[in-house]
């Protein structure tokens, strides 16, 4: 499954945040000091939330999906 990231600089913290729409629980996940850094970081979440998931048995959130044109 592919599952959404959404990065936005933060002026205040000086970082990156990362967010993860289909994981409304939680508000910004991890963060990085690069945009790079903090969509690898992003991408160790999602792992990190769909494999915590599946420990519980519950069911995975559904992707969102954008049609890009």
């Amino acid at each position: 499954m592919k599952y959404s990231m959404v990065i936005q600089w933060s002026e205040v913290d000086q970082l990156y945040l990362v967010h993860l729409p289909e994981f409304p629980t939680q508000q910004f996940v991890t963060h990085g000091s690069t945009h790079e850094e903090a969509a690898r970081n992003g991408q160790d979440a999602i792992v990190s939330l769909v494999e915590w998931y599946k420990s519980q048995n519950k069911p995975l959130p559904q992707p969102i999906l954008a049609e890009v044109t």
